[in-house]
């Protein structure tokens, strides 16, 4: 019979030492704390000057932006200023690094000035210009922005898009399928430089007149595509809007592209995590289609 440990030789002989099984290691704790510290700087990094996640949670920029649509938003796409950096732990300033100026039709992320929470809209209007609003309508530089309209537009119900009859009344529609939608009355803007997108326009209130006004020199004004259902550069710093044109040094980067979204069903359940998926929505691009040229007014 074998043994695993090798016994006394009767015969006086050297004794062969019995091999300790393997000691274990003390873990490294400062060692496993700075390469956690070195990860989450370098997240912390990617985050403020290159890329970062970003979730919808209003309805604000439909159609083209749903709750529950995850995206991403470039960091160095106009340069870097204090609102650039991840949870803004840096003071609000004015300065800013390799900044440029977004476009018309650019969809941005801005911080108001009264508190430090990430609100999403499109660029309407640059340095300069005048704009002013008639009856819904944005007039640019003396001149009305054209609008098209299009066919209503049907955006399955779900728990994160329900069709709130206070919001949307008169707008849930059963297809003959069976599914229930919103059916929407869409419009095409086009902006000068040929960037065209939907907006929602679908009653009358206040913000649908706006008296004429210049943007200043390093601002811009800033619009939702869902026109009655956004706290904009229309709206008052004390209604929860932006309060007129921002600041450049407020804009903190640059939609670029869903990356999934989710219809607001998703439990513990992992296979719900799958089932929430939203079809079509995955990699689609952020930025505006560009009008074929001599197409414009």
């Amino acid at each position: 019979m074998e043994n695993n440990v090798t016994e006394n030789q009767p015969d006086g002989g050297d004794t062969p030492k019995i091999e300790p099984k393997a000691a274990r290691k003390r873990v490294d704790w400062l060692g496993e704390t700075r390469g956690l510290a070195l990860m989450l700087l370098a997240v912390f990094a990617f985050h403020s000057f290159i890329a970062k996640p970003f979730y919808i949670p209003s309805m604000s920029m439909m159609p083209g932006l749903l709750v529950g649509d995850r995206l991403v938003v470039s960091k160095y796409a106009f340069g870097w200023n204090w609102s650039s950096v991840s949870f803004h732990l840096l003071p609000r300033g004015t300065w800013r690094i390799f900044g440029s100026t977004p476009d018309y039709g650019d969809v941005v992320i801005v911080v108001p000035r009264n508190r430090k929470e990430d609100l999403i809209k499109r660029v309407v209007a640059r340095p300069g210009d005048r704009i002013a609003v008639v009856n819904g309508q944005i007039v640019l530089n003396g001149k009305p922005v054209p609008q098209a309209v299009e066919p209503a537009l049907q955006i399955a119900i779900d728990t994160n898009q329900p069709c709130d009859p206070y919001a949307y009344p008169g707008f849930k529609a059963r297809l003959p399928s069976g599914r229930d939608v919103c059916e929407l009355p869409v419009l095409r803007e086009t902006m000068p430089n040929g960037a065209t997108y939907r907006v929602i326009d679908h009653r009358v209130q206040p913000f649908d007149n706006m008296a004429e006004l210049t943007v200043p020199d390093d601002h811009v004004f800033l619009m939702g595509d869902n026109r009655d259902h956004s706290a904009d550069s229309r709206v008052s710093i004390a209604e929860n809007g932006l309060g007129g044109p921002v600041p450049l040094s407020d804009i903190g980067g640059r939609a670029e592209f869903i990356t999934f979204s989710l219809d607001g069903s998703t439990s513990w359940n992992p296979a719900s995590w799958w089932t929430a998926l939203r079809e079509g929505r995955a990699w689609r691009s952020l930025r505006p289609a560009m009008a074929a040229k001599g197409k414009i007014n």
